[in-house]
């Protein structure tokens, strides 16, 4: 039977009912398990396997429409399982020049062990243009921070027809917002720490994919680096799912009057979710919820930092996704090609009259 995303957040990798058992067991710390004769079952050894794992992996998979999953202890270590993983020397590599920084920072990596990476912007779909011979395409869209958007499914029919594999940075989204190997993407990978989760309380990130072979490759590299996530964060990450629905749905509906309320008052507006968005038509064939970052340039530095000191309910933090609002001048970290007033705002699920009247005065600090 077909079920509604609130029905399937909140049922995702619990076990099946069972008389004097909770719904969702607690964390399993173990760093071994008792293991006589043969070394196989599904539990031997704490980094390769965890229980509170496996139904959080279970519970992601379901999200994702179906998938093998993979946890790690944080996005990035997701992100370089399978940049790293999957590609060799000589093979060539295609980053978004827009992409978030961290990510970006792997291309000298890359290129460190003889890996050829060619550089594209995500608006337009212009990564196409440089397909030729690619091994491994990497796609996020919405793009972090600037919030530009590719027809996934475009991209990826075309790097397939290169003979390339695609993974898509879906962390923006989620996959309550997208689902990008129902878009043809062979890998979808997140930072579980922002939205999924959404609490600000916890790093954790993931892999998911249909292919069992590529699923095998991303474990083996998880267990070979040791980029397990520990079992306290991986359940409070699956009890969090439960409300992953809601949260979603009151920060889009934030983030939409927030950026309503910002038209003709700040340059540089940026929502997908905004029918005049540059990327909204390739948005609203993709996406199922836009998001809860909106992005906006002031005048200079100087203007940011005094509309983000004259905010009263919204936090100063680099993560986003979290039911807190939080901005941040993404300029002062270097790396993104950003204006010194650029500001990435994080919505979150406060009152929206609270929340729009606390930046418009804010803002108002800045005239």
């Amino acid at each position: 039977m077909e079920i509604g995303d609130g029905t399937l957040a909140v049922g995702a990798g619990r076990p099946a009912a069972e008389n004097f058992a909770p719904g969702l067991p607690g964390p399993v710390f173990a760093a071994h398990y008792h293991l006589a004769g043969e070394a196989s079952g599904p539990f031997t050894y704490g980094r390769d396997s965890n229980p509170t794992w496996t139904l959080l992996e279970r519970a992601i998979g379901e999200l994702e429409g179906g998938a093998e999953v993979v946890s790690f202890s944080s996005g990035m270590a997701a992100v370089a399982a399978v940049l790293l993983s999957q590609v060799t020397s000589g093979d060539v590599v295609v980053l978004p020049d827009d992409c978030y920084q961290v990510t970006r920072s792997l291309k000298g990596r890359l290129e460190s062990y003889g890996a050829v990476v060619r550089m594209a912007p995500t608006a337009g779909d212009a990564q196409i243009g440089a397909l030729d011979g690619a091994r491994l395409v990497w796609i996020e869209s919405p793009s972090n921070p600037g919030l530009d958007v590719c027809d996934i499914a475009r991209v990826a029919e075309a790097a397939h027809a290169a003979g390339a594999l695609v993974a898509v940075d879906n962390t923006l989204a989620t996959p309550l917002g997208q689902r990008p190997l129902e878009l043809g993407a062979d890998f979808s990978v997140a930072s579980d720490t922002k939205a999924l989760t959404g609490h600000g309380d916890l790093l954790l990130g993931h892999v998911a994919t249909r292919d069992p072979a590529l699923a095998d490759g991303i474990r083996l590299w998880r267990k070979t680096v040791g980029a397990v996530p520990g079992p306290m964060e991986a359940w409070l990450a699956h009890r969090s799912l439960a409300t992953l629905q809601l949260r979603l749905d009151r920060q889009a509906a934030n983030a939409m009057a927030l950026a309503e309320a910002l038209r003709g008052r700040v340059p540089g507006l940026r929502y997908p979710g905004l029918p005049d968005d540059p990327g909204h038509e390739a948005a609203v064939r993709q996406m199922r919820r836009f998001g809860c970052v909106v992005s906006f340039t002031l005048p200079d530095e100087e203007a940011a930092e005094t509309f983000l000191g004259s905010l009263r309910l919204v936090m100063q933090a680099t993560s986003f996704g979290s039911v807190h609002s939080s901005a941040e001048r993404r300029g002062r970290w270097g790396g993104d090609a950003v204006e010194p007033g650029f500001i990435r705002f994080s919505v979150g699920i406060e009152d929206t009259a609270d929340l729009v009247a606390d930046v418009l005065q804010a803002l108002e600090k800045t005239a």
